[in-house]
């Protein structure tokens, strides 16, 4: 009943946090001295700003500017008084508390960091660009509209409300059908068990690669993230480029699927894919991609197949993939010893992790542009939001299994097992070392998910030939780049297996700029790596009569 009321976050976690940091605070009267001399000091300026806000000379962001990626005050009329300072005084608030949350001796990083978000996320909700009164854009549009603004506002928050009490779809997501306009590349469900279904597209070129591609996506969300509207799908580019694509939709599982282990996705899932697909293509080694939580997962079936000798596997590419978790964002602000017990106590009576507490976690990590700033647009300023195919995408969300989650969460986030040695597959430790084959991974700029420093760190994990791309975008939009999309670009760079290992920092330096979507770089890649153009393989092996077209039944669940 607690995390319900909390979203799924321990108030024990943020008990522990707020003491670690105000007792080390209160025991350090130099550091208290120091933030107090900040405070006087920007409140003389800011006072003085104030004082000739209205003068011909006096110009805007006189004291502090907002940062680049703040969006919340970088229309003109926040420039004009008193706006200005009121934009003004709340960034002097957000610093002051950044200066006094951080940077006390004696306080775990850990704690800090918790501290740090949750001050924040308070003073988000503060913004003067959350209050008409105190919005420019908001007054201007009532004074043009006649306050219509407000009753088109009312209008949004109750359909808003109704939808979410029955659980309805957001308004224009019902434009995004799956099977229809997304998830829509024509191919047949060829494989199905209690946790997948493989999907096998049909070709669009006469003839293709010998190596078929094998998609891990993420059992998170919805598979077809990387198969949305046909102008921007990753499946339908690759068979446009002549591939043979396989893809592996999840099964969305409820309270049945509570013992449902971390290892079951890697048997059910990659690996009885990689069965079935050599039955369809026989003798041909496959290109594996996982996406996030699927290229994690395919990260520890590879290196599991290395050590078993299982050499089927041809390349592999991770997009925005961990596996390292020492630095994986302010996601592991949610994962410690006390939060996570908590999740297991509030899966236990479900028996499994509900949508509401996922979502509410990836909101908060952008609470400005998914929460605060929606709230501005849909309720002051009266304009209903214009929905996407990607925003469809990401109201489709999943459930995750009680056992599967909660070990995903200590093995890899709290114990960090796979990246020091310590995750076993079927009683024996592997090791990313092992990794021999060719590798392409993709890490975006503005991650919030998996930050790509964290997505780095597989440089000195595997022992081959790797292509890092840095692509700009987040964890969605970087991914999903389609070559006719402008506005994207990337750095690349191919270390050999035996050259010295270049951090990050470095990497930003030496790897040149390329304007434009990572999608025909891959592409490049990929061909490089697979034989010559032969027939298309047969659509699936076997009896397939009784399974349904792509997308399948699991989708749709």
């Amino acid at each position: 009943m607690l995390a319900r009321f909390t979203s799924g976050i321990s108030p024990a976690a943020l008990l522990l946090a707020w003491l670690d940091w105000s007792s080390h605070l209160a025991v350090a009267p130099q550091r208290r001295m120091e933030i107090a001399g900040n405070v006087v000091r920007d409140t003389c300026r800011l006072l003085e700003a104030a004082a000739h806000a209205t003068s011909p000379g006096q110009k805007p962001w006189s004291v502090i500017r907002p940062e680049g990626r703040d969006r919340r005050f970088r229309e003109p009329q926040w420039e004009v008084a008193p706006f200005n300072i009121f934009a003004q005084a709340f960034l002097l608030g957000e610093r002051w508390w950044h200066d006094a949350t951080t940077g006390i001796r004696g306080v775990s990083r850990a704690n800090e960091s918790i501290v740090e978000f949750s001050t924040r996320q308070m003073l988000d909700m503060l913004s003067p660009s959350n209050f008409a009164m105190t919005n420019p854009e908001v007054l201007e549009k009532a004074f043009q509209s006649g306050g219509e603004n407000f009753v088109f506002g009312w209008q949004n928050w109750c359909g808003d409300l109704i939808r979410m009490l029955s659980a309805a779809k957001p308004v224009g997501d019902e434009r995004f059908i799956v099977g229809q306009t997304v998830a829509a590349s024509p191919g047949k469900v060829v494989y199905r068990n209690e946790l997948m279904e493989l999907i096998q597209y049909h070709p669009t070129t006469a003839q293709v690669r010998t190596e078929p591609i094998l998609i891990v996506p993420a059992w998170i969300m919805k598979y077809y993230i990387l198969d949305l509207s046909p102008q921007n799908s990753l499946v339908k580019y690759l068979t446009d480029q002549g591939f043979t694509v396989f893809a592996i939709s999840w099964r969305n599982p409820d309270a049945r699927d509570r013992d449902v282990a971390f290892d079951d996705y890697r048997k059910q899932g990659v690996m009885t894919a990689l069965d079935v697909i050599g039955r369809i293509v026989p003798g041909q080694k496959t290109h594996a991609l996982g996406y996030c939580l699927g290229g994690t997962l395919l990260s520890i079936a590879a290196a599991a197949m290395a050590r078993d000798g299982d050499d089927r596997l041809g390349t592999i590419t991770l997009l925005a993939a961990q596996t390292d978790f020492t630095e994986a964002g302010e996601l592991t602000l949610f994962i410690n010893e006390s939060q996570v017990a908590f999740l297991e106590d509030m899966m236990w009576q479900r028996g499994y992790l509900d949508t509401a507490q996922m979502a509410g976690a990836f909101a908060l990590l952008r609470s400005n542009d998914l929460i605060w700033s929606r709230l501005s647009h849909d309720y002051l300023m009266g304009e209903a939001s214009s929905p996407s195919d990607l925003m469809a995408w990401n109201a489709d969300a999943t459930r995750l299994p009680y056992r599967m989650h909660s070990e995903y969460l200590r093995k890899l986030f709290l114990n960090n097992d796979l990246a020091e040695g310590r995750y076993r597959v079927e009683g024996k430790s592997i090791s990313l070392s092992d990794i021999h084959v060719p590798m392409f991974v993709v890490g975006t700029l503005a991650d919030h998910v998996a930050p790509w420093r964290s997505v780095h760190k597989i440089h000195y994990q595997v022992d081959a030939d790797l292509t890092f791309l840095l692509t700009s975008g987040g964890h969605n939009a970087g991914v999903v780049a389609p070559p006719d999309d402008p506005g994207h670009n990337y750095q690349i760079m191919t270390k050999a297996a035996d050259a010295p290992y270049v951090g990050p920092d470095e990497w930003l330096k030496l790897a040149p700029h390329v304007e434009g979507s990572w999608w025909p770089e891959w592409s490049r890649w990929l061909i490089a790596k697979s034989g010559e153009l032969c027939d298309p393989p047969p659509i699936g092996h076997g009896s397939i009569d009784s399974l349904p077209d792509a997308p399948g039944d699991y989708v749709r669940t």
